[in-house]
């Protein structure tokens, strides 16, 4: 079986097994390593009790269907899973790997392997490493604030336990996101315990989406000064698109596809028309006729002849709304069959 890469300088015979240089085949990558954003995983120096959760991303190079068929670690400290088993041509995906920092302290060490069966057989390992500090303790363990109404602001609250230096303290905390600020409040300090509660505010005009940022609080510690600390949020505006990123996989020439879009409001709305950047025909859509709080669209694609991939972004004029709602779509048009 042939694997089709949209990589040209993918090389067949390594993805085969068949290395013809024993220097070359150890430093390349094999086709399932090429579709993975890192390969490594250290989380540093973390509290113990806190989140510890990390992502890669998976983006499918191949025409063919990428399918996951197992996802393990080889410690007990730490957990895998797929945010998909599946993956289309160009779709995009990721594992999700969490370190289990109530039950393990100190240095572990672990492997996060992920089994393919499809387009070949393959696996993957990505190396885990962290290091569970036992003098502080997160309650909860990170900062989640669900679901977040667009232009409203929301403050969450977290106590941070420290056992050892009277004098501990936290100088500051880093957000690498202007959206999300944090502070210090102390709250004890006495016999070697120092409390604070970790104040987190995420700002009202936040953009719609998913807000995933790891705040760093800056400690006075000489060895590790640094702390990490998740949090996490879902911004809905008033009107929201699933999914926001269509796969459309591989098309032949002239092929029709049907998908659905999903658009949920708060309230009952009207769809006046959707619209795409480009104007080439491939599209088409059969509007509802009524308000709804919920509307499923019925699209259909017709694959243009030429071969390549196909992008496209659409938006949706919403009745009293000011600004559209947008979506994209992507997918390939495959080569016709020769002859």
């Amino acid at each position: 079986m042939m694997l089709n890469a949209r990589l040209p300088r993918l090389c067949l015979a390594l993805v085969f097994g068949v290395c013809y240089a024993v220097s070359a085949s150890a430093q390349e990558l094999n086709w399932a390593e090429k579709m993975f954003d890192q390969r490594t995983i250290d989380f540093g120096v973390v509290a113990r009790g806190s989140d510890a959760v990390a992502r890669v991303k998976i983006t499918n190079l191949y025409k063919q269907v990428a399918h996951i068929s197992d996802v393990r670690t080889t410690c007990g400290c730490s957990a895998g899973k797929p945010s998909k088993t599946s993956l289309e041509s160009l779709e995009e995906g990721y594992i999700e790997v969490t370190m289990d920092t109530r039950k393990f302290t100190r240095r572990k060490d672990s492997n996060v392997i992920i089994t393919f069966d499809a387009p070949l057989f393959q696996e993957v390992r990505i190396p885990i490493t962290a290091y569970i500090r036992t003098d502080v303790v997160f309650d909860p363990g990170s900062v989640n604030f669900g679901a977040v109404e667009h232009g409203k602001e929301a403050t969450r609250t977290i106590k941070l336990q420290y056992a050892g230096r009277n004098e501990w303290q936290i100088k500051e905390i880093k957000s690498r996101n202007e959206s999300v600020v944090a502070k210090a409040v102390e709250t004890v300090r006495s016999n070697g315990r120092v409390d604070y509660d970790i104040v987190v505010t995420l700002a009202p005009n936040t953009p719609p989406g998913t807000v995933r940022e790891q705040l760093t609080l800056i400690t006075d510690d000489q060895t590790s000064p640094q702390v990490p600390l998740l949090v996490e949020a879902n911004v809905e505006a008033d009107v929201t698109v699933t999914p926001a990123i269509v796969s459309l996989g591989v098309l032949k020439p002239g092929e029709a596809k049907q998908f659905n879009v999903v658009i949920k409001g708060r309230q009952p709305f009207q769809i006046d028309r959707v619209e795409c950047d480009t104007d080439n025909g491939l599209f088409k859509v059969r509007l509802p006729q009524t308000a709804a709080q919920v509307h499923v669209l019925p699209m259909t694609i017709t694959a243009p002849d030429k071969p390549g991939d196909l992008s496209e972004e659409f938006s949706i004029t919403v009745n009293g709304r000011p600004e559209p709602v947008t979506f994209k779509a992507r997918g390939r048009v495959s080569e016709p069959p020769a002859g």
